[in-house]
């Protein structure tokens, strides 16, 4: 587990790369490690690799190289020749599992520098190995687990000995004069990170949420966890080499040597079953809107038909009209969320219904909701207030009302207590957004209130 802050490399930190002397030490030690090791491949996961979505991207190819150009240092120049046989063998075993990776969709065949700073200390060790290059996706960090699992599976089908680097910095928010300023999350979770990793209690990762680590400003989160799939059910000695923060950057590296199996360090399984009981707890604890939703959505995913409106539901949910949003969320990130402003349909049962359909099946950020996911979601109903006019942004509370913004043709609406959204001007900004709405046009707001079912 390795950072990779550019000014690290003399040429580009020309001095100032003394400030992080700890972690250059700590380095050296990493890349003496390996050089002891003597590895025929190293698998490097890199967060500045090209990341979609949906899908992790392994770099294609028989070769890659790359300098630091960007850092104004164009001179150091780097070449690496890829293990074409482990790339087409991970991808195999990727696909056997239902996990989206693989080659295709290259944009920049250059080396990033995530990938470059660790390799820069590496070769003066050791040059006499082939590379992987793996970057990271929007999926879940148990998907990253199960990836690194396949990469311990591909060195064990070939018969490769393997080091795996998970390239990453920590929280970009530890002090107002970092590049991305100061939240509170950002030394909670540099401290709580870690300790995880200091002791190599990897199932703990699956366990950071991503509103927290957003919050955080974290880059490296994800490739730690892929990494650490690579050493599933495998007893390890973790060695804490070192962490600072001089720069508003968390900088940590450790290192983990294999000592054998151990099949109680089963963590994604662990996970998972922690998961279904929290689930199972919450859907015990849903009530009548959320459960209609809930059965409209198995329904409509299951069959494509509309189920019909239960008829011992609250009377409000029949006579009352208004607008709702019904909000999906699977292993903690947002699957669907569609809403109406105002009611549409005759009743607030047949306005979820509706909305309901359209959140698993209709949301364009997502594909449509599968049958296999329908027990791993969460889901919420949002009753939407009559909206009210008001003349500044200091007549909202970013926890009580929801906001929408209107210029012209143009309106965008965001939910109150929303993961993530800590500030009035925060909440505008991202209205704005969703509408197509420049941050610094003005804008006819309005407020409203909401009653969430969980």
């Amino acid at each position: 587990m390795v950072p990779h802050p550019p000014l690290i490399i003399p040429e580009i930190g020309r001095g100032e790369e003394r400030n992080i002397q700890k972690t250059i030490d700590a380095y050296h030690e990493v890349g003496r490690r390996i050089g002891e090791l003597k590895p025929e491949t190293i698998v490097l996961i890199s967060p500045h690799q090209i990341m979609y979505a949906d899908y992790f991207h392994i770099s294609p190819g028989n070769a890659g190289k790359g300098d630091f150009g960007q850092f104004r240092a164009g001179q150091v120049k780097m070449e690496v020749i890829y293990d074409t046989e482990f790339v087409e063998t991970l991808c195999k075993f990727a696909e056997a599992g239902e996990l989206p990776a693989g080659t295709l969709g290259e944009r920049d065949r250059r080396l990033d520098h995530g990938t470059m700073v660790p390799l820069y200390f590496v070769n003066q060790y050791w040059r006499d190995y082939k590379l992987v290059r793996i970057g990271l996706s929007g999926l879940s960090l148990a998907a990253h687990y199960e990836l690194g699992r396949r990469i311990k599976e591909t060195a064990e089908v070939l018969n490769r000995n393997i080091v795996v680097i998970g390239s990453g910095d920590l929280s970009h928010r530890l002090t107002a004069e970092g590049p991305y300023g100061y939240k509170k999350e950002g030394p909670q979770y540099d401290s709580r990170l870690m300790e995880v990793m200091e002791k190599g209690d990897f199932g703990r990762l699956l366990e950071f949420s991503e509103d927290f680590c957003e919050k955080a400003g974290e880059c490296g989160h994800r490739s730690f966890t892929m990494m650490a799939g690579a050493l599933d059910q495998t007893s390890v000695q973790a060695k804490r080499l070192s962490y600072e923060g001089p720069f508003g950057v968390g900088y940590g590296v450790c290192i983990y040597e294999v000592s054998g199996r151990d099949l109680t360090r089963n963590f994604k399984e662990q996970y998972e079953e922690k998961e279904r009981e929290r689930l199972r707890k919450q859907r015990a604890r849903e009530d009548d809107y959320v459960r209609l939703a809930r059965a409209v959505i198995e329904e409509y995913v299951r069959t494509g038909r509309r189920k019909e409106i239960p008829g011992k539901l609250p009377e409000e949910m029949y006579t009352q009209r208004a607008g709702v949003f019904v909000s999906i969320k699977k292993e903690g990130q947002l699957r669907g969320c569609i809403g109406t402003i105002q009611a549409v349909q005759p009743s607030i049962a047949e306005e979820i219904r509706e909305n309901a359909v359209s959140a698993s099946v209709k949301d364009p950020r997502f594909s449509p909701i599968e049958p296999d996911e329908l027990d791993k979601l969460s889901i919420s109903v949002d009753v939407l207030g009559e909206t009210e006019k008001i003349a500044s942004p200091e007549q909202l509370d970013v926890k009580r009302y929801g906001v929408v913004v209107t210029k012209g043709y143009r309106r965008g609406l965001l939910l109150p207590n929303l993961d993530g959204i800590d500030t009035v001007k925060e909440q505008v900004r991202i209205a704005k957004q969703k509408a197509g709405i420049g941050e610094y046009e003005d804008v006819q707001l309005e407020r409203f209130e909401v009653v969430r079912h969980y």
